[in-house]
């Protein structure tokens, strides 16, 4: 996907909306803070998301980190090889690194994000 046609949270979650379904990943700028991922915790395919709260984790070698969800809805399908081959995440992470696919129960929550020269300003002013 192009990282511009994307939106994105403060957390560093982007989404890809397509009609009511919308596409959820991490950015490269999360994967190269993290560093080292070692392990992936994905959400249930069946379960609800809420913007601003916790959908899964992700851990590295420093860290664990909490994966938000930037949209409301019904997560419809995980990327279940992402577990096991978290090189995905550092090699495509707006491609092949996707994480879960939602059908949206709002589209509230995405008018709240930011496109990608937000995104990317913020990046610049926090590091």
């Amino acid at each position: 996907m192009d990282p511009s046609q994307l939106k994105y949270a403060e957390t560093h979650e982007w989404v890809f909306v397509d009609g009511d379904v919308a596409t959820v990943g991490i950015t490269s700028h999360a994967v190269e803070q993290l560093t080292d991922l070692v392990y992936m915790y994905l959400p249930a395919v069946g379960s609800q998301v809420s913007a601003g709260s916790p959908f899964g984790e992700v851990e590295s070698v420093k860290a664990t980190s909490d994966l938000y969800s930037p949209i409301d809805g019904e997560v419809m399908e995980v990327n279940s090889t992402l577990p096991d081959n978290l090189d995905l995440l550092n090699s495509d992470p707006y491609g092949k690194g996707w994480i879960m696919k939602v059908k949206l129960s709002s589209t509230d929550a995405v008018g709240k994000l930011m496109d990608q020269a937000a995104y990317e300003k913020q990046c610049a002013d926090h590091g």
